[in-house]
Formats: C-alpha cells, sequence, structure tokens
C-alpha cells in the first residue's frame, strides 16, 4: 500500500513539474449517485450516474457520465466487474453547438482490505475509448478516435466514531486516481490526469453512503504541453440494495 502510493504521488510531482503557463484553472461540481444490486451470491449489476456543471459551479452542465455494468462476486471483499460507458460533453469551446459523445468498454477489478475499524478500498480498470470526431462548431464527423485508459484508484475511510464505520456515524475519506492514456493514437499525453480527493462520508444506514468534499483534478490534454487544474465540489451517494431472497 505504501509503495503504491509513492509511485502515485511521485507520478504527480513528476507531471506537476512540466506544467507551463498554458495551464487552465475551473471550478465544477460533480453530482453522483450509483446503485448497486445484488442479485446472488456472485452477481449483481450496477451503474453510474453522473452530471458536471460548468466552469462557474451553477452554470449549466459541463458532462454527463451514464455506466451499467454486470458484477461476479469473487467474494465478499473481491470482485470482478463489466460493463459499457456513455459520456456526453456538452458545447464547449471546439465544439460550441454540438455535443460530443464518447462510448466505452470497461473492465474492473475491486478489492477492500480492513484495518481493525478503518476500510481500504482500491480498484483496477481499463476503458476502450471511442470517443467522437468534430467536423466543425456545428457538426460531428461520423468518425471516432479509438484509445486506451488505465486507471488506478484507491479510498481510505477512517471512521469518526469510536464505534466503527456504522449506521448514522462519519468518516473522513482520502482517495487518490491516476489515469493512463495508451494506444496508436495517444502520441502526447500518455498521462492523462490525476485525482486527489479529500472529504467525508455518512453512513446513511449500513449499505449506503453519503460522501461530500473537495477534489483536484489535474488533466494533461491531448497537445502535450496544455494543461488544466480543476477545483470540484463532488457530492455522491453510494447505494447498495439487497435483493437476494432472504
Amino acid at each position: 500500500m505504501k509503495r503504491s502510493l509513492l509511485l502515485v504521488m511521485l507520478f504527480v510531482v513528476m507531471e506537476c513539474g512540466a506544467q507551463t503557463k498554458q495551464t487552465a484553472y475551473s471550478n465544477q461540481i460533480w453530482y453522483g449517485y450509483y446503485p448497486q444490486f445484488k442479485l446472488s451470491k456472485h452477481w449483481g449489476l450496477g451503474s453510474d450516474w453522473e452530471l458536471h456543471s460548468k466552469e462557474n459551479f451553477f452554470d449549466n452542465f459541463s458532462r454527463s457520465v451514464f455506466r451499467l455494468a454486470v458484477t461476479y462476486y469473487v467474494t465478499d471483499v473481491t470482485k470482478i466487474t463489466a460493463g459499457y460507458c456513455y459520456i456526453n460533453d456538452y458545447p464547449a469551446d471546439n465544439h460550441l453547438f454540438v455535443s460530443l459523445p464518447e462510448h466505452q468498454g470497461w473492465q474492473q477489478l475491486q478489492w477492500f482490505t480492513y484495518y481493525r475499524k478503518k476500510k481500504l478500498m482500491q480498484w483496477l480498470r481499463l476503458e476502450e475509448r471511442y470517443k467522437r470526431n468534430v467536423m466543425d462548431n456545428y457538426t460531428l464527423a461520423d468518425s471516432y478516435t479509438f484509445s486506451y485508459r488505465a486507471r488506478y484508484n484507491f479510498f481510505y475511510q477512517l471512521p469518526l466514531s469510536k464505534k466503527g464505520i456504522v449506521a448514522h456515524s462519519l468518516s473522513a475519506v482520502i482517495g487518490d486516481e491516476l489515469y493512463i492514456n495508451f494506444g496508436k493514437n495517444i502520441v502526447n499525453n500518455y498521462f492523462d490526469q490525476n485525482r486527489i480527493f479529500l472529504g467525508l462520508s455518512y453512513a446513511v444506514n449500513a449499505h449506503d453512503n453519503l460522501v461530500f468534499g473537495y477534489m483536484n483534478l489535474f488533466q494533461q490534454l491531448a497537445a502535450g504541453n496544455q494543461y488544466k487544474s480543476m477545483n470540484v465540489i463532488r457530492l455522491s451517494f453510494f447505494q447498495n440494495v439487497d435483493l437476494r431472497k432472504k
């Protein structure tokens, strides 16, 4: 765990050192709903729903994200997931009057580690990305640009209650997620982005959590010498529904 954290932070420091004056800064709010449905001992379904605001927090939306997936529970603490993702980027600088869609296939290995009353979640994810090309500000092209992206994420929960992570209690949370691009269409930005999160988690009950806090997103754009630094307020609700017969 310590070695993984050290490698992630070292990579981020190296990339931050590569920043130029072409760094754009912005602020957003991200809303997320993440329901999971357990159908049997080993099988389940899940989805992600996200809305991202534009730069001035409450100024319309910049992106919507929808994921649908099938999950295989290897054990109570390890699961494998595969699914489909649809992303819609609303009109922006290089496509002023059209939305830009992206389709993804994705596969993920997720596991949990418990340290007394504390909890660590980690995942490794692979994405196959089909991003629609743009002809001009008014027109989408008929073609797509394909690339791969790998993601590593950890999410560490430290309870603020002596009872641990229990219903109606708060936990402090810290997370970091590193994104790496690869494929023949990736030339200048193998490093895609890094997201650092600090916040609080409120256990609504034994299975559902409301997570809220601050995230900094640092991203290298496709040109290679252009960067984006974003301050994000995140509001997320994680719901776990057990549909197995009792």
